[in-house]
């Protein structure tokens, strides 16, 4: 059990008989009234981020999750398809576990979120920035800005379209966020 002061990002807690990360909280003292903690939620199961209100002081049900280090193998019918890193055990991963499936190469190393009492997995990590070859882009024209924030789209060699400024050509490696799907920079 843990209560209210011990909020963390990132923190798996049982709320309404389901799994929620906490992905932002505050703890808000007003001049008149009782202390209370505002939060966001995301629903494990769902991905959908709601907010919530807890008063200052309740208890609640903190769920063990551990990380493990896995491996992208395939995808298929079945789903996304994982390599335990430890156990080299293989196992499918649904879809909608993972939030940019369109990211993910063969081979590439990531972190697969457990719940440590039921060994189900809850959640897929990719890396934070991943680097890619641009295998697809319009040759960028010199004098073609209206801005100096001018973007073009680029297919990169996963199939994914990524925005990327008017210098990036066929052939580039680039380095991306995986949280948002954003150019970060061209790499060597």
């Amino acid at each position: 059990m843990a209560n209210t002061s011990d909020f963390r990002n990132g923190m798996c807690i049982e709320y309404n008989g389901q799994l929620f990360f906490i992905v932002q909280f505050q703890h808000v003292k007003p001049g008149k009234g009782a202390a209370f903690v505002r939060t966001k939620l995301k629903n494990v199961s769902t991905g959908k981020v709601i907010d919530n209100t807890f008063n200052a002081g309740v208890k609640v049900n903190e769920a063990r999750v551990e990380r493990r280090p896995h491996q992208f193998i395939f995808n298929d019918d079945l789903g996304y398809h994982f390599m335990n890193m430890e156990s080299f055990e293989q196992i499918p991963i649904d879809k909608s576990l993972i939030d940019n499936t369109g990211l993910l190469k063969e081979g590439m190393e990531v972190e697969v979120l457990y719940h440590a009492d039921t060994e189900t997995p809850l959640m897929v990590n990719l890396p934070n920035n991943v680097v890619f070859e641009v295998t697809y882009t319009e040759p960028g024209m010199r004098g073609d800005t209206s801005s100096t924030n001018s973007l073009k789209p680029a297919t990169v060699e996963t199939g994914a379209t990524i925005m990327v400024p008017l210098f990036i050509n066929t052939g580039d490696k680039i380095k991306i966020d995986t949280r948002d799907n954003s150019y970060v920079e061209r790499s060597k």
